[in-house]
């Protein structure tokens, strides 16, 4: 299972996004589940870099299944706005395919 952690402030900001762990769902290289939380999560840091002047740290470790991205403390709108993109699409695989991705929220 992916387990992907959304950081936000208490006012609901977002700070950025965590992730663990491979789906599950089919073996490496078919894993459809995989391939969808991979493409939300990519492009949304490839968004980021592109269409902002936004600074972030990100860390990556392919073969575990972890990825993080925290964004600097005077993120903008937009980066706002294409988390919130990711979070809703992460939101509705969570639906299709609970067994193999949970989103969770965690107050940072």
């Amino acid at each position: 299972m992916t387990t992907v952690t959304i950081y936000q402030n208490k006012n609901g900001t977002y700070k950025g996004f965590e992730l663990n762990g491979h789906a599950g769902y089919a073996k490496s290289g078919a894993d459809i589940v995989c391939a969808a939380i991979s493409m939300l999560t990519t492009n949304t840091i490839n968004s980021i870099e592109t269409f902002t002047d936004d600074f972030f740290s990100y860390e990556e470790n392919e073969e575990s299944g972890y990825m993080k991205l925290m964004l600097d403390e005077d993120a903008s709108d937009k980066s706002q706005l294409l988390i919130s993109s990711m979070v809703l699409g992460l939101s509705q695989l969570e639906k299709s395919y609970r067994k193999y991705v949970r989103l969770k929220n965690k107050e940072v």
